[in-house]
């Protein structure tokens, strides 16, 4: 069986590949290179960037070294402008009307898992394989996502947009392994990047200062920041669509003359009037909510029951959280939480489970408490 793997630079789809051959498949590699820096004016002159190389280029060289030690074929291919139409675009969309999105789910499902597996049946490949630490169960003619091994490092929050015919064609070499193995195994195959360090940032456009990089798209905006209690200003912020619900730093927000300290978060955005909306000291209620609506829905391999309890991640690592979801439409969902949840934020993914399974997800369109809307 001929496997295309996505070789990435990275240490986790070096190993992939290598367990692959191990177990006897026929395996090519193909480094997807879908952002170019230098065409959007983000890369010359950032003083947090290597001049001397564009940092896509070095994961490609690191690729190169892989696919030589390994002895697999390596193959090149732009998606630039793929991503840009279908995950840069809405990415930005997202952030001009004040929610917060989660681009590496869209990037999965569009360009992980849908050109690059397109492209890889048009060179007569007959599976495709990445290095996300995620399970593919096959049971009755039917693909089932699951958590990986290593909880720690499990992806499948980030894959809960793939269709059932994805899943059907890609492996996941890395599902029964841990972080610490993957090392080991790279080490003893004296890889060079085997203590690379993961890549983090937004899928692609890497690690990099987020609202500076931002600006590039959307102009700054200055307004204010308002103490939702007292309603007085205490501050002023570059634009609404730079931050998000809860968060605590960077706010710009000095110490308030014979106040005591306790520290300001955001509660609320107003995008309308370009208004940050801050409280002080512990989070109380502020942050809370006991159910939201969730749209854009995808399920992997079949829908919940209309009142099953099952489980629900907001954001990646979070704790699996219980839900009683009521299907509103084809596309809308409520979920009832089983008790208050913080900072469950518009824009981002809610993703399903049922123990292990990851049922698929969608969109946070909206958040409430106590019957209450809370993101307006």
């Amino acid at each position: 069986m001929k496997i295309l793997v996505g070789l990435s630079g990275g240490v986790d789809s070096a190993v992939a590949a290598y367990l692959l051959k191990k177990d006897g498949y026929d395996v090519s590699a193909c480094f997807m290179r879908n952002w170019d820096s230098l065409a959007n004016n983000d890369y010359l002159g950032n003083p947090n960037i290597n001049n001397s190389q564009c940092p896509q280029e070095a994961d490609w060289d690191d690729a190169v070294k892989v696919a030589q030690k390994l002895d697999i074929p390596l193959l090149r291919i732009d998606f630039i402008k793929e991503y840009w139409d279908d995950v840069f675009s809405y990415l930005i969309k997202e952030y001009e009307v004040g929610r917060t999105p989660n681009p590496d789910i869209f990037c999965n499902k569009y360009i992980k898992f849908d050109a690059f597996l397109k492209f890889a049946k048009e060179k007569g490949f007959d599976m495709i394989a990445m290095g996300h630490y995620a399970k593919r169960v096959d049971k009755d003619g039917v693909s089932y996502l699951c958590k990986s091994f290593d909880q720690n490092k499990d992806q499948t929050y980030f894959l809960s947009q793939i269709s059932q015919d994805q899943l059907k064609y890609a492996l996941f070499p890395l599902g029964d392994i841990d972080k610490k193995e993957v090392r080991k195994i790279a080490h003893d195959l004296n890889l060079e990047i085997a203590d690379k360090k993961d890549s983090t940032g937004v899928c692609f456009i890497g690690e990099r200062n987020f609202k500076e990089f931002l600006k590039n798209y959307i102009p700054a905006k200055k307004g204010k920041i308002i103490d939702i209690d007292t309603n007085r200003t205490i501050g002023y912020h570059e634009g609404v669509m730079y931050y998000t619900i809860g968060q605590r730093k960077g706010l710009g927000i000095g110490g308030i003359a014979n106040e005591e300290a306790k520290g300001w978060f955001i509660v609320k955005k107003d995008v309308r009037n370009n208004i940050l909306f801050v409280a002080s000291g512990g989070e109380s209620d502020r942050l809370n909510s006991d159910s939201c609506l969730v749209t854009n829905l995808n399920f992997i391999s079949g829908k919940p029951k209309e009142g099953q309890h099952i489980y629900a991640k907001f954001r990646y690592r979070q704790q699996d959280n219980g839900v009683v979801i009521h299907f509103v439409n084809d596309d809308t969902v409520r979920l009832d939480f089983d008790s208050p949840y913080k900072a469950v934020t518009p824009g981002q993914a809610a993703v399903f489970y049922d123990g292990d399974i990851c049922l698929g997800g969608g969109l946070i369109h909206s958040t409430y408490y106590k019957g209450k809307r809370t993101d307006l």
